[in-house]
């Protein structure tokens, strides 16, 4: 579905489409049901009907790709796969300090590139060079741009980094592994972790985004596999012999 939908071909570096690392196309038709249910559901409540939904593993990504679409559907060529770079902004992307560690950064406009090149880089002179005094300029020499800034980078740890573009104003990440992302302060701060019980030990699990502020979420112990089937057919109205005869035609 992302290479149907085209997310493949805008993803990945200039020489080699990718998927994306999460499955996508999958977790945003979960998610446009979920709201179409819940629409539903207060349609149901306003005007006491129903509704037929209809979820595609295609449109849901679909959705998604209104940047690049609009770009290929009015421009005069498709979008150019950048890696984690941005295909029409820059500086954007990722850049290595002298740890070895990789800080993300984005320039949104003009006056953040004059506060960058003033305290970021230190090079206020920069935001006037004929080669970087615009967007277009930057994206055209976006290699020695980025050399310039590999250079400034490449005697600074990543907190120093991070701490500059604190100091611009510069939208900023430190790209974090999955463990550290898993130990993540914002996380801990928010307490977003619970503990789930399962069969062979508790798990930890995040606590759902989006709940009201008033609300504990339900985190059940985690079902073994078929535990609650008979349960949940019974209440759908099968009759036990119903259910013993699936059961015996391995159909459930």
């Amino acid at each position: 579905m992302q290479c149907e939908a085209g997310l493949a071909s805008v993803t990945g570096t200039r020489e080699t489409p990718s998927k994306a690392g999460i499955a996508v196309a999958d977790i945003a038709a979960g998610m446009y049901a979920y709201s179409g249910i819940l629409a539903a559901l207060f349609r149901r409540e306003r005007v006491g009907e129903g509704a037929a939904i209809e979820i595609s593993l295609l449109e849901a990504p679909a959705e998604w790709m209104g940047f690049p679409a609009y770009y290929a559907m009015y421009g005069d060529k498709e979008p150019p796969r950048s890696g984690a770079s941005h295909s029409s902004i820059a500086p954007y992307g990722p850049f290595v300090c002298a740890e070895g560690e990789v800080v993300f950064l984005g320039i949104q406009n003009e006056q953040e590139w004059k506060k960058f090149c003033e305290v970021v880089l230190e090079r206020p002179e920069l935001a006037k060079n004929d080669r970087f005094a615009r967007n277009s300029d930057r994206l055209a020499n976006r290699d020695a741009l980025d050399e310039e800034i590999d250079q400034a980078f490449g005697h600074l740890t990543a907190e120093e980094v991070i701490g500059k573009l604190e100091g611009a104003g510069v939208a900023n990440a430190r790209l974090r592994p999955v463990r550290e992302f898993l130990d993540h302060t914002q996380l801990r701060t928010r307490n977003r972790w619970r503990k789930v019980e399962f069969s062979a030990g508790p798990l930890r699990a995040l606590v759902p985004p989006g709940l009201p502020a008033d609300t504990d979420p339900v985190m059940a112990p985690i079902p073994e596999v078929g535990e609650h089937t008979a349960a949940i057919l019974s209440k759908l109205g099968y009759e036990r012999e119903t259910v013993a005869a699936l059961r015996g035609q391995a159909a459930i």
